[in-house]
């Protein structure tokens, strides 16, 4: 059946700010349904609060608001476009679901004559409403964990003592596992029922029998209206039940489940989905199967709607869920629909994997001081990598060098645990580093079945670990001199880094890259096609892997590299990846930008990144993608490839930018701002010299490497005195401190964490107010200044969580002068090429410099949204030395006022301290239009401003 040719204009709802089991997965998502949509051409409005998102870019959608997602603000789109026929929930996680739902409830859809698609209400309830769904799976013979639901105290008081312990708690219409908990002990049952009750917001919760130890499997389905139906992709959790499958480690496909079962697996999912309703859409099963020979199935769950395993698994198998669903949506059936990286088979093939994919999620725990760091069933992750290669143990090594946490894979770099009783204890409550862990206990000697025991984590899974420990240890008999050749192949076949690898032969990285670039052991790429190379791909990303010499008949001797490197001018785009409080989707943007940009100024555009839920690692947003870790090993491998004119750093944050130093030693050209300027902004002593030579105010200052310096600083330097390392993003690390005890006490603290590392003690303007400009500068020294924004917290917040306002709503015009000065200033002074930001801190009329970052920063987007004008794009041009600074011509149109509201995620670490300071807490951001500083929202945020301050 083609087309439905009735629907000429959608409306799309995105999720809002993101946290904590909602992050940016719904704008990779959005944007690609908007696109999928607009294609056929009918009209898009699209409304989303969130300005970080590529989704609520002008070019995505006929009408964009960035309105908060209420139904007032649904009213106010459907009265201003009478014309919408159609609403699409399915793209903007729960957030989206449940306004939908509540739309729906208020009359509002059949109000406007507006029809659901993707997904329809039965869905949505039978899904959400953990009754309804046990009974569907009742009455279609799909097995069930003993389970009741309880709406009262009492009532769960019953069920408990019928089921015996442990029991799970699920509250209904909740996001992430918000509110859910495993009760082991009778003592707990109180407390997690009523924190249950009231995290649902009907008051309901579902009480089921903990399956612990189950082994967790998902399917992710799409169906059109002829119920057609595809397996997308099966994904298997490494962690076995127990944990919220945001928070395990995923492998994809599922490795130790035997066809018999995979195939009933298939037939359940299909069977359920068939039943919830008469739509045509995307779907995301889970299930636990028992892990001994019979595998008894159980389902836990069906999302009518695409996840955030969705963009797992649309990045781990190329195939594209959200465009699709959205052509399913409009009425079109799967036959009728292609491949969109073959271009020549159909979207009615499933896809096949002739690779493994390892996902492992990213927290930061170290942002919420005294929480609780184990994981179960609540979400508290706050991003993902994924890892590509030819076996588990490689994806699962790239994967974990794709993290950031100074870890260069698995072992083999002095990071591990070597206490028997930490190690034990972190296997028992399962920890965030628990990936780790159990290479440590391996290399201890803790047998795997102990392990097996402790973990119930299967013991394939556990072998494979010992495989590489065993290889390790063998390798570490060796000097790099004697290492033999196809022992060093087969630790890059298994994913060790070069670094690990001159950890165990005791030498230095380059020894050992060199050494295989001698015995031609070299990085080869390989399609994500969809169809293991049966089919010849149009648009495929590429994966590295390391493969042993093919020699043919007449003695040739080569390696099958499948990335064809064109004649064509090249730039590499460096992503941000895995997102995480302090660098968030906002580099995304940046990035997803910076491409776009260098397209038209027509080069092959090359992205690099690990991060599965972005739009920049979409297959069709760079000319090739290389879904890589951004780690150097592998980055300056596909630059000795591609051999591209030059890098971009300075829009993919911090994680692009500590790389600029090696870039730059290896004679790789960085495109904008030269390694020198970022290092002069970065080094506080030389940054000091330049202000002090500008005649540019900044607070006093001192540099110290030891608890003893530090207080040999502080009599100078007077207290309160804020605390900071050098080279950190979000403000990690950062205290104010009040006297010599809590100043000795953070110091030990911080050098015991970040070892070797400068800390910076400057002298804390206390009740200042803050504020900070973003510009562009070309090489001529032309500056723009393309946003001032005033925070409306004190000094003191991290800008992240302070509520700002553009343009500032309190500073005159003598302070705006200096503000607009010193920008001018210290832009032609680091010579900067592209973004600059700079924050200062205002006190007495007088504007001091608190910093500047020559990059795009976390409020480049928001300004961009705010002006309407595409200052990436901009700054980009000027970076390639395209365009200057003069060339554009700029016109922002604002009327009245922008407000920038952090949002946290709190409720997940319910424990924590939620006093706000110079370190950063918030996971998300949304945007606030107002029209005059009369009106109440903003009345509300200036007359809270202080409520939150900690020293």
């Amino acid at each position: 059946m083609p087309k439905d040719t009735s629907i000429k204009s959608v409306l799309i709802i995105g999720s809002g700010p993101i946290v904590i089991g909602q992050a940016c997965e719904f704008d990779y998502a959005g944007s690609q349904s908007a696109r999928s949509i607009r294609e056929e051409g009918i009209e898009v409005i699209l409304i989303n609060s969130n300005p970080a998102t590529i989704m609520t870019d002008p070019s995505m959608a006929d009408h964009i608001y960035l309105k908060p997602l209420t139904t007032k603000s649904i009213i106010e789109i459907l009265k201003e476009h009478p014309q919408i026929d159609a609403v699409l929930p399915t793209m903007g996680g729960q957030t989206a679901l449940n306004l939908c739902l509540e739309a729906e409830e208020k009359g509002i859809w059949s109000d406007f004559n507006v029809r659901m698609i993707g997904v329809d209400i039965n869905a949505i309830n039978i899904t959400e409403d953990r009754d309804q769904f046990k009974d569907l799976l009742k009455r279609i013979n799909v097995p069930t964990a003993p389970a009741e639901i309880c709406t009262s105290y009492l009532r769960g008081k019953e069920i408990a003592q019928e089921f015996g312990f442990p029991l799970v708690i699920r509250p209904s219409f909740t996001l992430g596992g918000t509110g859910a908990s495993i009760v082991y002990k009778p003592e707990d049952f109180d407390r997690l029922l009523t924190q249950g009750l009231e995290a649902s917001p009907i008051h309901e919760v579902l009480i089921d029998k903990a399956l612990m130890g189950w082994k967790e499997y998902e399917l992710e389905l799409l169906r059109d209206k002829n119920d057609n139906v595809v397996i997308i992709c099966s994904i298997e959790n490494m962690d076995p039940m127990g944990i919220h499958t945001g928070d395990s480690i995923t492998v994809a496909p599922a490795m130790t489940l035997s066809d018999r079962t995979f195939q009933k697996l298939r037939d359940y999912a299909i069977l359920m989905m068939r039943s919830i309703g008469n739509f045509a859409g995307g779907c995301n099963v889970q299930f636990a199967v028992s892990p001994d020979e019979k595998e008894d199935i159980v389902a836990i769950e069906i999302n009518p709607r695409v996840s955030r395993s969705s963009a797992l698994a649309s990045k781990a198998t190329g195939y594209p869920i959200a465009k699709i669903a959205s052509k399913l949506a409009l009425g079109y059936n799967l036959d009728e629909l292609s491949n969109q990286i073959t271009k020549s088979t159909s979207a009615l093939f499933e896809p096949t994997l002739d690779y493994v994919i390892v996902k492992i999620p990213r927290w930061n725990f170290d942002k919420f001081e005294g929480s609780d760091r184990t994981l179960g069933l609540q979400m508290k992750s706050v991003g993902e990598v994924m890892g590509i290669g030819r076996s588990f143990q490689e994806a699962l090594h790239k994967a974990t060098q794709s993290l950031e946490i100074k870890r260069n894979g698995l072992g083999a770099d002095g990071k591990g645990y070597t206490n028997y009783e930490q190690i034990i204890e972190k296997l028992t409550y399962a920890s965030w580093d628990r990936v780790f862990v159990i290479y440590d206990a391996i290399a201890m000697g803790i047998p795997l079945s102990r392990i097996h025991e402790i973990t119930k984590i299967d013991m394939w899974f556990l072998k494979q670990y010992e495989e590489l420990y065993i290889l390790e240890k063998e390798i570490a008999s060796y000097k790099i001199s004697d290492l033999p050749k196809e022992l060093l192949l087969e630790a890059k076949q298994k994913g060790f880094a070069d670094r690990q690898i001159a950890h165990m032969t005791g030498c230095l990285e380059s020894e050992v890259h060199a050494l295989r670039t001698e015995m031609n052991i070299n990085r080869v790429f390989k399609l994500v096609d969809t169809c293991a190379a049966e089919f010849k791909a149009k648009t495929p990303y590429y994966y590295s892997t390391f493969e042993a010499e093919i020699e043919t008949a007449d003695g040739k001797r080569f390696v099958d590299n499948e990335s064809v490197v064109t004649d064509k001018k090249k730039i590499v785009v460096l992503g941000s990846g895995p997102n995480r409080i302090g660098q968030g989707i906002e580099f995304d943007y940046s990035c997803v930008h910076g491409v776009l940009a260098a397209k038209e100024c027509g080069y092959e555009t090359i992205m690099i990144n690990c991060n599965p839920e972005t739009v920049s690692t979409d297959f069709d947003t760079a000319d090739k993608l290389y879904f890589e870790p951004v780690f150097w090993e592998h980055i300056y491998d596909i630059i000795q490839h591609e051999k591209p004119e030059g890098v971009i750093v300075q829009l993919g944050g911090q994680t692009a930018l500590k790389l600029a130093e090696k870039l730059s030693k290896y004679g790789i050209k960085i495109i904008g701002t030269s390694f020198d300027a970022l290092d002069l902004a970065e080094d506080r002593g030389r940054f000091s010299d330049l202000l002090t030579e500008l005649e540019i105010p900044f607070p006093k200052f001192g540099i110290a490497e030891s608890a003893d310096e530090a207080s040999k600083l502080a009599d100078s330097l007077d207290f309160p005195l804020l605390v900071r390392p050098s080279y950190v993003l979000g403000g990690q690390g950062m205290k104010i401190v009040i006297n010599k005890q809590e100043l000795e006490e953070h110091v030990i603290d911080l050098l015991k964490s970040i070892p070797g590392n400068k800390l910076l003690l400057d002298h804390y303007l206390d009740g200042a107010i803050e504020a900070e400009a973003d510009a562009i500068c070309d090489a001529d020294g032309n500056v723009y200044i393309i946003g001032i924004m005033e925070h409306i917290e004190p000094c003191g917040v991290h800008s992240g969580d302070s509520n700002a306002t553009l343009p500032p709503f309190n500073l005159g015009e003598f302070v705006m002068q200096q503000i607009k000065d010193h920008t001018h200033k210290i832009a032609k002074a680091l010579k900067t090429v592209g973004l600059i930001n700079i924050q200062f801190a205002i006190k007495n009329d007088t504007v001091y410099i608190i910093e500047a970052n020559p990059r795009a920063s976390r409020t480049v987007p928001f300004i961009a949204k705010a002006y309407g004008e595409p200052y990436v794009n901009y700054a980009t041009k000027v970076m390639l030395g395209h365009s200057k600074v003069t060339d554009f011509d700029f016109n922002p149109q604002l009327k009245g006022y922008a407000i920038k509201q952090p949002v946290f995620s709190f409720s997940k670490f319910p424990n924590v301290n939620k006093a706000l300071g110079p370190e950063m807490k918030s996971t998300g951001e949304s945007i606030l239009f107002i029209e005059d500083l009369k009106d109440d929202q903003f009345y509300e945020l200036y007359s809270r401003r202080k409520m939150y301050l900690s020293k």
